[in-house]
């Protein structure tokens, strides 16, 4: 009988401190996040040394959650894997540092994870993975196009050449008044909306899988600022709804175009937008209309925890791929 797999993930890349257990790669066993919204919130955005000092704060009581609520022991547990970045390095730093303890007191070996890869894992948590597959990762700071031709393998075919979807959202959303976070108040915004305003695509030359949203930012930006140069009211459940439009239908056309060319057999959506209620009804709607299998993971999964990295982990483990204690924090670490 093959043992069964244990992990323990840790995730620190920017404002979530988190630690879960996942068995086999599929299963969790527990999955906890301390969140520092309500420490970012009143500054606009996630400020780098408070979340430093909250990963301090909170690591070593989410890796004894994540212990407990599992009902594991440090026996049962085969690895510690831990983000290596992309993310914040004070942020990752504290992770990993943490990750390096545990694994050299414990004796267990340690696995570094990229965070991209993370946010892809965390789709099978709840699915199957079918290669070879296509995955869009949309995320506060990052908006990529992989394909997977099998596990562990990604060769990335498009990327945003300047902001981040996510990124994209909180910055009109800070024009609108919004609240942070900004992308789930543009969505719920998105939905009040009767006549949105029609901005651009950026659909970039034609063939290519890369991503621009700085442009639409900026119409957005302008729309606004012209209106109270003149005077005028702005209904701003218009302006959220669309910008939403422009971004998603984006989003959507160019990855479904790379499905059909690669030849996927599955599409895998993840990210924090990833929880983008227009993104998910609209990808749906075309994978039906193309007749491939759609995996979006539940919202919980979506935003930063660490079951996506110990799922991630857990194929590292598996090919043996293994870090040892010079292992450093890397910000601009690439998925490929």
């Amino acid at each position: 009988m093959t043992k069964n797999t244990m992990i323990l993930g840790i995730e620190t890349s920017c404002d979530e401190t988190a630690a879960a257990v996942v068995e086999n790669g599929t299963m969790i066993r527990s999955n906890i996040v301390a969140s520092q919204i309500k420490s970012h919130k009143r500054f606009g955005g996630v400020v780098p040394e408070i979340a430093s000092r909250h990963h301090v704060e909170q690591i070593t009581l989410v890796c004894e959650a994540a212990l407990e609520e599992a009902k594991v022991t440090w026996n049962e547990i085969d690895a510690v894997a831990v983000t290596q970045g992309p993310g914040l390095v004070g942020a990752l730093l504290v992770g990993i540092s943490a990750a390096k303890a545990l694994a050299f007191s414990k004796g267990i070996p340690l696995v570094a994870v990229n965070h991209i890869a993370g946010h892809i894992y965390a789709n099978r948590l709840v699915a199957d993975m079918h290669f070879p597959l296509v995955a869009l990762i949309v995320s506060g700071g990052h908006t990529e196009l992989v394909y997977m031709p099998e596990h562990g393998v990604y060769h990335l075919i498009g990327e945003t050449r300047d902001d981040a979807a996510g990124e994209a959202f909180d910055k009109v959303a800070r024009v609108l008044g919004l609240p942070y976070p900004g992308g789930p108040e543009i969505d719920r915004l998105s939905r009040e909306a009767e006549n949105p305003i029609e901005f651009p695509r950026a659909w970039l030359e034609e063939g290519s899988y890369d991503f621009s949203f700085s442009g639409l930012k900026s119409a957005v930006l302008n729309y606004v600022h012209n209106a109270e140069q003149r005077g005028e009211a702005i209904n701003k459940a218009n302006v959220a709804a669309g910008f939403q439009e422009s971004v998603i239908e984006v989003l959507v056309e160019k990855t479904l175009r790379a499905v059909g060319e690669y030849g996927a057999k599955q599409l895998l959506v993840a990210g924090g937008v990833a929880a983008n209620l227009g993104l998910r009804e609209k990808m749906t709607a075309a994978a039906q209309k193309h007749a491939v299998e759609l995996v979006i993971p539940p919202l919980k999964l979506c935003t930063d925890n660490a079951a996506m990295i110990a799922a991630a982990g857990t194929i590292n483990y598996l090919k043996g791929v293994r870090a040892d204690l010079s292992l450093n924090a890397n910000p601009g670490l690439q998925l490929t």
